[in-house]
Formats: structure tokens, C-alpha cells, sequence
């Protein structure tokens, strides 16, 4: 992984927090690693790398076994509790939990947070597939139905800035990589009420996604969804998997509107 550049950024970044974030999320992508690996992973001078992870070490965002380093759980600590903070998040959980029972698949609440998806909360059923995705995780928007459901809420103007600064990279080959095609679907969305992820951001796994709409807007887009493989949610299924995430949406936005 290279450095990360200064992409047109303001004059007022401060560039020692920059370099912090490029360690922390580098020390992510190898789990594990020492102060040489890691420089050599971020082309940075180990020097530099070393004064950081003390730093971090000392403040208890890092943990120091043997000259190898992690990062600590404090950082789900503030994930958690910025979470638990959101209204969104204990308004609809217990509903995305009856979701998953009820489908015997994976249900999910997605929010929309800098021009990514967010994966708030999912809920796992004991025989349901999994693809891996860790709560917290960020994504582009195109790649899911969750996403979609998301950007369908959105003005297209905020799509196409959106688009502009992340682009519509390629997850599987059959990801939508053009915008004339991501708006016809974000059209097709908003006609119908329902997303629909088929295998573009991974092989054998499908999603259907519906938006959460608010009297008001208070809060970022946000939409429940369930997942599982292909050969569970195809065209046959459609109709009861969608008639379960639609009450569970609806039961979300009536307690969503009376919790405020």
C-alpha cells in the first residue's frame, strides 16, 4: 500500500493526525505487524513508523506483544458507543432480529455515512450463510442493495457528487461501473420500492434491500436488508422475503416516528 496523498485537500490538514490514520489503517490490512513490516507496507520510514504505534500503544489504541503490534479494542469502544448514541440504530435493531428469525437469513441495517455505506447491525440467524461482513464495515455505495436503497434516497445531484469522489470501482464482474446504468437502477428503485444485490460485490451471495422512510429527515438515509446465496433468494422468493422486510420497515418507521 502506498502513502496516501493529499488529494486536493485543504491547507488547514494537519499532516501528523493524516500519517496517524495512514498507520492505523495499514496496521488493519496486515492484522499484525512490526514496526519494519509495516513501514515497508505503508513506504514509510520505520523511524517514523516506530514513534507513532508508541504513541498509539501509550494512548491504548495499540497493543505491543513481542515487537508485534495490533490494534486494541478501544476503537470498538468509541464505534459502540457512537452507535449506541443513535436513535436509528435502537429503533430498528430489534426489528432487523425478528427479520433474521423469521427468514432464516442474514438481516442487516445499512446506513449512509460520507458517500458510503454503513453496516449499523446485523443480525445471524444460527443456519443462515454469511459472507464475513463485520458491523461497522464501509462500502461502496453501487456494490449492494443496501447501498443502493441508500443512494435511491438521495438527491441526484448528492449521487453524482458521490460518484465523483468515489467513483464506481469493481467488485465482481457484475458490478455496476458506469452512471448512466447506476442511475437507471437508482430510477428502478424508486419505482418499486426495492433493491436488489446480485452478486456484485461477491460471488454467490444475493440481497434485497428496502429504504426506511422518515416524516422528516433527521437522521442519514438508512434501509434494513436481508442476504444469503443465490441459490435461497432467487425471483421464486422474492415476494415472501419482500413482504417481510417491508413490515419490518414499516413496524421501524412507527416506532422510529413516535421515539423522537
Amino acid at each position: 500500500m502506498a502513502k496516501k496523498e493529499n488529494q486536493g485537500g485543504s491547507r488547514n490538514r494537519i499532516k501528523a493526525i493524516s500519517t496517524m490514520f495512514t498507520i492505523v489503517d495499514g496496521l488493519r490490512e496486515l492484522e499484525t505487524a512490526g514496526v519494519s513490516e509495516l513501514a515497508d507496507h505503508l513506504d514509510m520510514p520505520s523511524s517514523t513508523v516506530h514513534i507513532y504505534l508508541k504513541t498509539l500503544e501509550e494512548e491504548g489504541f495499540v497493543l505491543n506483544d513481542d515487537g508485534q503490534y495490533r490494534s486494541s479494542l478501544r476503537f470498538l469502544e468509541l464505534g459502540g458507543d457512537i452507535r449506541q448514541r443513535m436513535s436509528i440504530f435502537r429503533t430498528v435493531r430489534p426489528q432487523v432480529d425478528e427479520l433474521s428469525a423469521q427468514t432464516n437469513e442474514v438481516a442487516n441495517l445499512g446506513i449512509e455515512e460520507d458517500g458510503k455505506r454503513v453496516l449499523l447491525y446485523t443480525s445471524e440467524p444460527s443456519e443462515g450463510v454469511f459472507d464475513n461482513s463485520p458491523v461497522g464495515q464501509y462500502t461502496h455505495m453501487h456494490w449492494t442493495a443496501l447501498g443502493k436503497a441508500l443512494l435511491a434516497q438521495l438527491p441526484d445531484q448528492r449521487i453524482h457528487d458521490i460518484v465523483d469522489r468515489h467513483g464506481l470501482p469493481e467488485a465482481t464482474d457484475r458490478t455496476i461501473t458506469d452512471r448512466e446504468t447506476l442511475f437507471e437502477r437508482i430510477e428502478t428503485i424508486r419505482d418499486r420500492g426495492f433493491s436488489i444485490e446480485d452478486e456484485e460485490r461477491r460471488r454467490g451471495i444475493k440481497a434485497l434491500a428496502v429504504p426506511i422512510q422518515y416524516d422528516s429527515n433527521p437522521s442519514p438515509p438508512a434501509a434494513v436488508s436481508i442476504s444469503g446465496p443465490k441459490r435461497r433468494i432467487g425471483e421464486e422468493s422474492y415476494d415472501g422475503l419482500l413482504d417481510a422486510i417491508k413490515n419490518a420497515v414499516n413496524v421501524s418507521e412507527l416506532r422510529y416516528k413516535h421515539y423522537q
